[in-house]
């Protein structure tokens, strides 16, 4: 818990790091570390000072709401909140993932079919601007424009300095189920009952996501809150796998902590790669290195050494191209998405997590009321020597494009300009930029997430 004395005095700072930047000169953050699959330009000009923006400002109990820095985990959050038995409405997998970067980028998790996105829950936000100017927008007041604009806009309309979030009450307890389905259609039937019910074979879901490990083996996990303790709790942070568990087991149960990071301790099934799933490794592998920020920090070690292509080279591997994409398509389209995906990219297992918007917002347009599922699919595929960069990833695009679907842009992006800003509300965004940053002091989303700028 910060406070707010320790609040204000950070302020100073960020706003101290803002007026260091020379006139003219590009606004962005001076952050070490990022959840982000895409690269990101190089600059020597100095960015802004975020540090003692990273933790818990204040909680209400009563009124369930907590306010919020811009760079406070997951994980921290959920540690100031559990204790009173409370949490975020949405609640992303990754422990280190940031409610600022959640809210500005989008985040998606299990409770998403009755929640929405991470966004929704916010109730105000205080905004670093382009010009230099500290605003605090909510969703009916003079700044509703910037409210409605800002989540998925990725730092292009300034930073979200404090937010004030929603909280929800949850029991200690989870119990799941592991229904399995033998095919994609099946499986969407099913997907759609239980958002639309919230139960299935009459018990309440509280929360439900999938995995889809071949067109023929379908899972859904669906998640009941309880106060009643099990008689057995299991543990996926020690030598067992979670993802494995789910062919494994009919019903289990864990604590509501253990739930909410169940994905992170083996980044899904990444680590896979790293061999942190061999037993005699998982061994003698620390249990404070088995977090999804270590196995991303081995990927940027890859990236800045390139060891993968080193050994694909030794393989004569012609080509290989990073597929790591989060894409939502509608309820309805997504055996189909699964088809093509299986027949052009061949990569399992995906994840599933079906989601419904609570009201429109403009830079990302879901329409509200319909169920999308999200697919997340990371990993590498085999290309031809001479692929032309994002081979794979530019048909990915198409593919959702034409299932009147769209895809999170925390990672690589090929649009043109004219298909990014219909899909994304671009001339909304120019408006809402030419009053908050009339000097361009910012970068546009274009230019972050295709341009990479």
């Amino acid at each position: 818990m910060k406070g707010w004395d320790a609040h204000r005095v950070a302020m100073d700072r960020l706003l101290a790091s803002y007026a260091a930047i020379a006139p003219g000169e590009r606004v962005r953050l001076a952050k070490k570390t990022s959840n982000l699959f895409r690269p990101r330009a190089a600059t020597t000009t100095p960015g802004l000072d975020v540090s003692g923006l990273d933790g818990v400002i204040s909680i209400d109990p009563v009124a369930r709401t907590a306010d919020v820095q811009l760079a406070c985990t997951y994980e921290h959050l959920v540690e100031a909140t559990l204790p009173y038995g409370l949490v975020p409405y949405v609640v992303p997998q990754l422990r280190t993932i940031t409610l600022g970067g959640a809210v500005t980028g989008l985040g998606i998790e299990s409770t998403s079919f009755r929640n929405g996105l991470p966004h929704e829950s916010v109730l105000e936000m205080d905004v670093l601007t382009g010009s230099g100017e500290v605003v605090t927008a909510t969703a009916d007041n003079e700044h509703a424009d910037l409210f409605d604009a800002f989540p998925n806009s990725y730092g292009s309309l300034g930073y979200a300095t404090r937010l004030r979030i929603g909280l929800e009450q949850v029991p200690p307890y989870v119990r799941l189920r592991h229904v399995r389905f033998d095919d994609v259609a099946s499986a969407t039937k099913a997907l759609g009952q239980v958002v639309e019910a919230g139960a299935w074979e009459g018990v309440r879901v509280d929360a439900v996501d999938g995995t889809a490990f071949s067109p023929d083996e379908v899972y859904l996990t669906l998640a009941e809150y309880t106060d009643e303790r099990p008689a057995a709790l299991s543990d996926y942070t020690g030598q067992q796998v979670y993802y494995r568990s789910i062919q494994e087991r009919r019903t289990d149960a864990l604590t509501i902590h253990d739930y909410l990071w169940r994905w992170d301790t083996d980044w899904f099934w990444c680590s896979a790669a790293f061999g942190a799933q061999n037993p005699r490794l998982r061994r003698v592998w620390p249990r404070r290195w088995r977090r999804s920020d270590v196995f991303h920090k081995i990927v940027a070690l890859d990236a800045r050494f390139g060891i993968i292509e080193k050994l694909d080279r030794i393989k004569k591997v012609p080509g290989r191209e990073r597929v790591i994409q989060d894409i939502e398509v509608p309820l309805e389209r997504l055996p189909e998405f699964l088809e093509w995906f299986d027949a052009e990219v061949g990569m399992r297992p995906v994840w599933l997590c079906p989601l419904r918007t609570q009201r429109p917002w403009a830079t990302y347009p879901l329409a509200t009321g319909e169920t999308y599922v999200n697919v997340g699919f990371w990993g590498t595929v085999v290309v031809p020597a001479d692929a032309p960069a994002g081979y794979v990833n530019r048909r990915v695009e198409e593919a959702v494009g034409r299932l009147d679907g769209h895809k999170s842009l925390y990672s690589e992006a090929f649009y043109d300009q004219e298909t990014f800003d219909a899909m994304y509300g671009g001339q909304n965004l120019a408006r809402v930029r030419e009053r908050y940053d009339p000097q361009g002091r910012l970068s546009t989303l274009y230019e972050k997430a295709v341009r990479n700028s």
